[in-house]
């Protein structure tokens, strides 16, 4: 769909529906990120600057996302208290933050967390930490105020909602026999044992080589599934955990979406992954911030070890141990911190910025790593909508066909049933996907805000024509580089190092003082990627 019929078409449903514009233009901007301090660093305008003080700490960690919140937690269980953790922007968590519109909190980006499975043992141990899973009459059960709760997803499809993702109504029996025929599929290789989250628990293999090697389009083409529904939802599964679509990401990234979790489920198939009647086959946690809340617990402890608004603009091997160098954004100077080791918890294109000769792990990881621009649009609604035919109103609704993500409702995990205004979360990749051919860095970059809102206004009121009347507040969050793309190749050019480094260094990849720990290392951008790897840099680092 172009994008002037697509405008047209939500024109059309608001003039059907007798909707009026807003009587008042919807307030909002753009938050959640400092795009000129990012920029500060990559321009290098603050590494001409003198130190204005030094100060001493055992370990610092540069980067406070996800992966550098799991070292400082590690370091702390170890023992070593004597850290600091140096962090971009006002608040830590990376692209999983969390925000307030009009006092309802609502994420900034990940929303969601899916129960772990046994290979992810460092999250598990995290979640029941934080009270969150616990072992009742032999079994683990989970906080069920966190579960998500039902109805968990539905799609707009073909003028009314219906209940999950994968389109059902209306569709033939070629698409049913391709769901089914896909299922099966993905069953078998789960079974072969080459797909896990995090990916540093299972080796690079030749096959898990040749179906890096393609891309998820091409496999889908070489196995037969050329039907329209089945590839509009694999490609909606790939933007939606990579940025990219099917014909951007690897076959091995696009397989291992479905094969390292619970599996694809054709409706009535009973054989394979389909008949998996664990209840934590579909699973997951959220809350209102989305894994905002899960970043604020692994904050909290940290106390004044927490800088944040520091630019690192330097990290330098000496003689002695290690320097670090940071522009604090509230004194306007440069501090130099002196430590025994860093923790290098920062995206790898930032990384190869900021250390001083940088090993070539870290250069080839660089040089191959490419990154999806994302936005996230909070809508405040002061009532509830009013809804079209079909399933229920859920925790995620997907309007097929168009280039966002869909919407959460940030009050769906409430128990208080009145009808009230909430915040809905609106996700849109602008990354290579089939949809938006434009460069969408510098188009997040350069459209004013009002774009994103009528772009937004637009896309919801086709399901929605009562949305635009409703809203009061839209805020816009823009992410350059939001999260790695696993392309084809990329598991071949970092997986051969990284297998090494992890069976070396029980997780981290290290050079002499110097350990590194992000999602990027596993070649794609998921909370259980970096927080394992940081969580093992931090336990090694401290033993050592």
């Amino acid at each position: 769909m172009q994008r002037r019929e697509f405008l047209g078409m939500a024109a059309g449903a608001l003039a059907l529906a007798g909707c009026e514009a807003p009587p008042t233009p919807v307030e909002g901007g753009f938050t959640g990120i400092d795009m000129a301090r990012g920029h500060a660093m990559r321009d290098g305008a603050l590494k001409s600057q003198a130190p204005a003080v030094v100060k001493r700490t055992r370990v610092v960690i540069a980067g406070g996302g996800v992966a550098g919140l799991a070292a400082a937690r590690a370091l702390r269980l170890s023992g070593i208290d004597d850290f600091t953790l140096l962090e971009l922007e006002d608040t830590a968590g990376g692209n999983a933050r969390g925000g307030v519109v009009n006092g309802i909190a609502c994420p900034l980006g990940a929303h969601y967390l899916p129960v772990p499975g046994d290979d992810a043992r460092e999250v598990q141990d995290l979640l029941e930490e934080l009270g969150l899973r616990r072992r009742v009459a032999g079994r683990w059960e989970y906080d069920e105020a966190t579960l998500c709760h039902s109805p968990q997803e539905r799609l707009f499809f073909r003028g009314e909602w219906q209940d999950g993702l994968l389109p059902m109504h209306g569709v033939g029996e070629g698409s049913l026999a391709q769901y089914r025929k896909f299922a099966q599929r993905i069953d078998a290789l789960q079974h072969a044992a080459h797909f896990a989250i995090p990916t540093l628990k299972v080796a690079v293999t030749p096959e898990l080589l040749a179906l890096d090697a393609i891309t998820f389009a091409g496999w889908l083409e070489s196995e037969g599934f050329s039907d329209a529904q089945l590839r509009w939802y694999l490609d909606y599964c790939c933007r939606d955990d990579y940025g990219a679509g099917i014909e951007h990401v690897s076959a091995w990234a696009g397989i291992h979406y479905f094969a390292s979790r619970h599996g694809f489920h054709a409706p009535g198939d009973p054989t394979g992954s389909v008949n998996d009647s664990s209840p934590e086959r579909d699973g997951i946690l959220t809350w209102p911030e989305g894994n905002g809340w899960l970043t604020k617990q692994l904050a909290r402890p940290l106390g004044d070890r927490l800088r944040t608004g520091q630019v690192v603009t330097r990290i330098a091997e000496v003689r002695d141990g290690v320097e670090v160098d940071a522009w604090d954004a509230a004194t306007k100077s440069l501090v130099r911190w002196q430590a025994q080791r860093c923790i290098v918890a920062l995206p790898v294109f930032i990384a190869a910025r900021v250390v001083e000769n940088p090993p070539a792990v870290l250069k080839n990881a660089a040089a191959h790593v490419r990154y999806a621009p994302w936005l996230v649009a909070n809508i405040h609604l002061r009532g509830p909508l009013a809804d079209r035919h079909g399933a229920a109103p859920s925790w995620d609704n997907v309007i097929h066909g168009t280039r966002g993500l869909g919407y959460v409702d940030a009050r769906h995990q409430s128990l208080d049933p009145t009808p009230r205004g909430t915040v809905l979360s609106w996700y849109r990749p602008l990354g290579p996907s089939g949809y938006d051919a434009t460069d969408g860095r510098k188009l997040l970059l350069d459209r004013p805000w009002s774009g994103w809102r009528d772009d937004l206004l637009a896309e919801l009121s086709v399901p929605h024509p009562d949305l635009p009347s409703l809203a009061t507040r839209i805020d816009v969050t823009r992410y350059g580089h939001a999260m790695s793309i696993p392309k084809p190749g990329l598991l071949a050019q970092i997986g051969s190092q990284r297998t090494a480094q992890d069976a070396a260094h029980r997780g981290s990849v290290v050079a002499g003082r110097l350990s590194f720990a992000h999602a990027d290392w596993s070649g794609y951008s998921i909370f259980e990627e970096a927080f394992t790897r940081g969580h093992l840099t931090g336990m090694r680092v401290a033993a050592a």
